[in-house]
């Protein structure tokens, strides 16, 4: 019964990596593609832990942290990027 709810979980997982593809290729602004993107890190984060769970290994455990951190600072970077760029796009004289 165990395995068979990971199995379960792991369909479920492919299905809303597929949608956050989906938004992630179609989405109509650059924010709803950048958290499109942090949910496909979430997903891929969860499948790791079932991985872990199903196969009863620590180590699985351990690259899901360190791929956690790393999606958590690529994100914080990415939205300071585009931050910085919209402040390049505005006039000069301030909005308006």
């Amino acid at each position: 019964m165990k395995y068979l709810m990971l199995e379960i979980m792991q369909y479920l997982l492919v299905v809303c990596a597929a949608l956050c593809i989906l938004k992630l290729l179609l989405g109509p602004t650059t924010a709803h593609r950048l958290v499109a993107l942090n949910i496909l890190s979430a997903v891929a984060l969860a499948f790791l832990v079932i991985r872990a769970v199903e196969k009863g290994r620590v180590l699985y455990l351990d690259v899901a942290l360190v791929y956690d951190i790393f999606g958590f600072l690529g994100f914080l970077a990415i939205t300071r990027f585009l931050k910085n760029k919209e402040r390049e796009e505005e006039p000069k004289g301030g909005p308006q």
